[in-house]
């Protein structure tokens, strides 16, 4: 098991969230349920998350699956929160994005379908991936 988490904990972090867009537009802020549910982009150079250099792991805001160890993000100088690596398995699922006209890989929560952000080949070793993902997506539960 994963950092000592039971069985049970591990199931948890797999179950599928499925919720109506009425429900999580009431659970989420109009800006989270823009990107989150409607695919929509923050601007670049923004985001909370852009220029931090916290040390912990980044979550789903909308669902708070483990998406993202602080150890793998990098300034890809995009002006979106970069990382080289999801956490896990259960972290992300992509899809084929043909919504600006042109074919890119788009990153959802593997958990509840939020739309996180893109990810691309062009990201450094080890993996040469870049999942640029918006802040608003995020939500760092910092370590000490």
């Amino acid at each position: 098991m994963a950092n000592g988490d039971s069985a049970d904990q591990q199931r948890k972090h797999a179950e599928k969230v499925e919720k109506t867009e009425d429900t999580w537009r009431e659970e989420l802020t109009p800006d989270q349920f823009e990107v989150c549910r409607q695919k929509a982009t923050e601007r670049p150079f923004t985001g909370e998350y852009n220029d931090c250099k916290d040390k912990g792991v980044y979550r789903c805001t909308a669902c708070g699956n483990e998406l993202f160890s602080s150890d793998t993000k990098y300034d890809s100088g995009s002006g979106w929160p970069s990382f080289f690596e999801v956490l896990g398995d259960d972290s992300v699922r992509t899809e084929v994005d043909m919504s600006a006209g042109m074919a890119r890989t788009e990153v959802l929560c593997k958990r509840c379908d939020s739309h996180l952000g893109h990810v691309f080949p062009d990201g450094p070793a080890p993996t040469g991936q870049r999942y640029c993902m918006n802040s608003i997506a995020l939500d760092l539960e910092t370590k000490d």
